[in-house]
């Protein structure tokens, strides 16, 4: 008699790509989603009683950081502990990314895309193209499905800016921007310009709540202009988050801090933009220093955060509370004149950073019948797979699919059990899983098998960061 690997039974199956919102079990085999029927019959080697939870594809986060540069070691913890079964790094750089992979994994699907920033993967500020074209082949063979421009953090100019979006284009690589160049800071007048610079290309703009912030008006008008500004734009496809910190490097260099963005937000606060106004702003609780403690990060501030900075010789991750629930609530919600929502995915900016929040925030939403669940699940699993071009094999659960899922406790808005290909990565609250599989472009499968890591491969242009409904160019 036949038997599955696994069955899920009982719980609230919600898959909207499947057309399937109630009860029912899930039977797993071979890595892959078997069948999904109100009851199965058949047995397996074995079963998991999920009556009163709810069973969601699984979670895709969009944006996060798992990097020696940013979120650290603890990243693939605190992502499985958070139900998240793939995600995207989304600045590398792309050598620390794989093997932190390789040593710390729980279990995830993971991709990378490497930055773009002077004095590291290129010269200067202003890279033409063919030094542009080198950095691409290099973080393509090592593992990279594309670029980042960290506008925000350490800018190019214009003109590179948008030579680095008209390489990705041309070559099929997935490429994002953190709106923000030399000449124009972090803001809608950073949005505008970034949406000006794709010149009609694909483009994945992050994090769009931190470009209105309510510095220049009121947070909730911004984030409505924010709104405004991408729907002209249908190339474009974006992801908000709902935490209210942000995510700064500490680092200081020369007494001033590297990253414009930590700059700008020590100002902010009513700071000078030095070594001694961070310290202040530290001991101030203005700035709270990312300290890694058990396997995960939390924020600290005070004399135990400036001791923690100091040790790590500046070089340490941190966050100040700046994302006003304005922004980042409105814009999770509002929708297009078609019916489609305005930013097309829910994400976190986490990983390492103490804000993977999908379930803890993101159902808050669903509690407070803003979001549907179904809606929830589109932004968090459905739209993110079709982006990533992953939709054949992850964020629904038709047979077939990858068996990918994240098992909720709807009332206490928390993830109590997760797989990845079939394989538990959270159970109980308590991570199980190992091992990372990396999505990677044909270059750089090499280099991941190298790392003993196992690998789905990315062709050029199966990144499609295009507004939902925008057809193939």
């Amino acid at each position: 008699m036949m038997t599955y690997d696994l069955i899920l039974r009982g719980g609230h199956v919600c898959d909207p790509r499947s057309g399937v919102n109630g009860v029912a079990d899930i039977a797993f085999e071979g890595g892959k989603v078997a069948e999904v029927a109100p009851q199965i019959g058949t047995s397996a080697a074995r079963e998991e009683d999920v009556t009163g939870l709810h069973v969601l594809p699984g979670l895709i986060d969009s944006h996060v950081h798992v990097s020696g540069w940013m979120g650290g070691a603890a990243g693939h913890r605190m992502l499985a502990l958070a139900g998240v079964t793939t995600a995207l790094d989304m600045a590398g750089p792309i050598d620390s990314v794989m093997q932190i992979a390789a040593r710390t994994g729980t279990g995830l699907t993971l991709a990378c895309i490497d930055y773009v920033r002077p004095g590291h993967t290129v010269d200067t500020t202003n890279p033409e193209m063919p030094e542009l074209e080198a950095a691409l082949a290099r973080a393509r063979a090592s593992g990279a499905v594309g670029l980042k421009v960290l506008g925000g953090h350490f800018p190019l100019t214009p003109e590179a800016s948008g030579r680095v979006i008209e390489l990705c284009g041309r070559e099929g690589a997935h490429v994002a921007f953190h709106a923000g160049t030399l000449d124009t800071p972090q803001n809608l007048d950073g949005l505008r310009q970034a949406c000006e610079l794709a010149g009609g290309q694909p483009l994945h703009m992050p994090h769009v709540n931190a470009y209105a912030r309510g510095f220049q008006g009121p947070a909730l008008l911004e984030a409505y202009e924010a709104a405004q500004i991408l729907a002209r734009y249908p190339n474009i496809w974006s992801e908000s988050y709902l935490a209210p910190i942000n995510g700064n490097s500490a680092k200081c260099a020369n007494g001033i801090p590297e990253s414009v963005a930590t700059q700008r937000n020590l100002i902010a606060g009513g700071y000078s933009a030095d070594i001694k106004g961070m310290e202040q702003a530290i001991l101030d609780g203005w700035a709270h220093i990312h300290v890694y403690e058990g396997g995960v990060t939390r924020l600290e501030t005070g004399e135990t955060a400036v001791a923690a900075w100091r040790e790590a010789e500046t070089d340490i991750g941190m966050s100040y509370f700046v994302n006003p629930a304005d922004t980042s609530i409105t814009l999770a919600l509002l929708r297009r004149e078609t019916g489609r929502f305005a930013i097309d995915a829910l994400a976190t900016d986490g990983g390492g950073l103490p804000r993977n929040d999908l379930c803890e925030r993101g159902l808050a939403l669903v509690h407070l019948n803003a979001l549907s669940l179904s809606e929830f699940v589109q932004k968090t699993s459905a739209e993110p797979a079709r982006m990533m071009g992953l939709s054949a094999r992850k964020g629904h659960l038709a047979p077939g699919a990858d068996a990918d899922v994240t098992v909720i406790d709807l009332d206490r808005r928390r993830p109590v059990m997760s797989f990845g290909g079939g394989q538990a990565i959270l159970r109980g609250g308590e991570i199980v899983g190992t091992g990372t599989t990396m999505v990677v472009p044909p270059e750089g499968v090499a280099a991941a098998h190298a790392l003993g890591l196992e690998t789905i491969v990315a062709e050029h242009g199966s990144f499609r960061p295009v507004h939902h409904g925008q057809p193939p160019s």
